[in-house]
């Protein structure tokens, strides 16, 4: 009984892990895809007509398929084999849209080229190796404000859920020259001229691929969803996928020009190996450009609230976090493990790589264990000889699964303390700057600016008054401290003959959990000057 009890939990990890794989595979190269890649536009409109260009754009996605695919099964093997846990490793969905959007710029408008930002990457990686051996990367995260942190997650989702319906996903919205943004999905003849496109001047959503992605990758896929079937975005993903395939419709993806003519004869080889052509090796190690550096430490930080918060989460989730000290086993081999898996996917072309929300399915399965993210890595490897298959899923078969992600993810604003204004305008704001500024780092330092200011004002009024000037409802706040443990990673410890104890050595009474006031205990509480004295020493 319990050798069949195992092999269904393998088989359910195996519908997930290919419901993964096909996600992250088809939507990140369709996303990186924006940025052009080492492809060159000689002129300043984008290259969007240009058929040269094109079709350059097209290799590279191609390219970019084969290291999705390669970087995140060796990536999530190593999480497996070495850090024993559940957790599947990719180029992460908010990530790639920083890189592509912010950082790079549709087709190579940003400030900085391709090749130099995966030298950024590339750095990055090493930066947070070396975080990662000394425990300082576990430790920021452990002394971030918990709804800080949850709003960032809520803000990649709705930057997420905007790409999927921007022209890069669904179309359903588009450009607006007095609004910024309105309705899109007209036809090529409707935009308001053609240096303006997806600018609709008039009939908006006429569209056909618009409503086929809506309804059978947006609507069918929920209705799958609900039912609880498995691979449902997976199923309706293919769907929209094969009605878009056949070349005689109005929604067929290979339409009867060169460049659709070649991804339609790329598509009849089904299963091969496509070699990496324009994305690998590609780096630029030009680090005397500041901006380069620039762009560095913006990755930084914001992969150390993507990544961290991310495997914090799943780890919270599959009941491996310790209560006390907000760690778990073996967090500094998982961040070694990501951070080599960020310059390897430098290598290769790709964004940086982190552990991917989705792994919750996969451990809402019943993975516990490091078997859940190698089954995952040997789907991804598998995938690597369907790259024709992958390279022709249309950019509207995706978009639903994007606002879909982005509607898991905004899931986070639940955990966010709304009672008290000092934690929840810094985190509102940092979930509605990310999509509106398109750039998760804008909403990042809007959020810690915000708090830093409001809650450090706060503390130092009522320092100055001896505690006589305090909010009213400052009981309600979420309570800040750094947890027990300190920065100090198990493997020093061990080198240094140390022995860990649950007892605190101070007081030899064992150490209570941090949590911060339920709902109910916030309304029936009043704030006092011995809770004030007592929250801010430990501020």
């Amino acid at each position: 009984m319990a050798y069949i009890v195992r092999f269904r939990l393998l088989i359910r990890i195996l519908g997930t892990s290919e419901e993964l794989t096909t996600l992250q595979i088809s939507v990140n190269a369709a996303i990186l895809r924006d940025s052009g890649g080492t492809c060159v536009c000689s002129t300043n409109d984008g290259c969007t007509d240009d058929a040269v260009y094109l079709s350059c754009v097209s290799e590279v996605q191609r390219d970019l398929i084969t290291t999705t695919a390669s970087i995140s099964a060796l990536s999530s093997f190593l999480m497996g084999l070495l850090a024993n846990l559940p957790v599947g490793m990719a180029p992460g969905l908010g990530l790639n849209a920083y890189f592509t959007y912010s950082v790079v710029g549709f087709h190579g408008s940003g400030f900085i080229s391709y090749r130099e930002a995966l030298a950024a990457v590339f750095m990055e990686g090493w930066i947070f190796f070396i975080l990662s051996l000394l425990g300082l990367r576990q430790w920021l995260a452990r002394i971030m404000p918990q709804s800080l942190v949850m709003a960032v997650g809520a803000g990649i989702g709705l930057f997420i859920a905007f790409i999927g319906l921007s022209t890069g996903g669904l179309g359903v919205i588009g450009g607006d020259t007095t609004n910024f943004v309105g309705l899109g999905g007209c036809l090529a003849e409707d935009y308001l001229s053609a240096d303006l496109p997806n600018y609709c001047g008039t009939r908006v959503l006429r569209n056909p691929t618009v409503w086929l992605g809506i309804f059978t990758g947006g609507i069918l896929t929920v209705l799958l969803m609900l039912y609880r079937v498995k691979a449902a975005i997976l199923i309706g993903i293919f769907v929209t996928s094969i009605i878009s395939w056949p070349r005689s419709t109005a929604v067929t993806y290979f339409p009867h020009t060169d460049a659709g003519d070649a991804m339609f004869d790329f598509f009849k080889q089904v299963v091969t190996f496509w070699p990496l052509q324009r994305v690998g090796n590609a780096l630029d190690y030009n680090y005397g450009n500041g901006k380069v550096w620039y762009a560095l430490i913006t990755f930084l930080y914001v992969d150390i609230l993507d990544t961290t918060g991310t495997l914090y989460s799943m780890a919270k989730f599959a009941g491996l976090r310790d209560p006390v000290t907000l760690d778990f086993e073996n967090s500094t081999i998982a961040y070694c493990v990501d951070a080599f898996s960020i310059s390897m996917g430098a290598l290769m072309g790709t964004s940086p790589v982190t552990a991917f929300v989705e792994s919750a399915t996969g451990i809402s399965e019943g993975g516990k264990t490091g078997i859940t993210a190698m089954v995952t890595g040997v789907g991804f490897f598998v995938s690597i000889f369907f790259a024709p298959i992958f390279a022709s899923i249309p950019p509207w078969a995706t978009g639903g699964a994007l606002v879909i992600v982005g509607s898991l993810m905004i899931r986070n604003v639940r955990e966010i303390n709304w009672d008290y204004v000092g934690d929840a305008v810094p985190a509102f704001l940092t979930i509605i700057m990310i999509p509106l500024t398109y750039n998760i780092a804008y909403g990042v330092i809007a959020g810690v600016f915000s708090y830093v200011l409001i809650n450090g004002t706060a503390w130092v009024f009522a320092k100055i008054s001896g505690g006589r000037i305090v909010p009213p409802n400052y009981a309600a706040s979420e309570a800040w401290v750094i947890p027990p443990g300190g920065i100090v990673p198990t493997w020093m410890k061990v080198l240094a003959g140390r022995r860990s104890s649950p007892i605190n050595p101070s007081t030899d009474v064992p150490l209570q959990p941090r949590r911060s006031p339920s709902i109910d205990e916030r309304s029936h509480t009043k704030g006092s000057m011995t809770e004030y004295d007592m929250r801010a020493t430990s501020r």
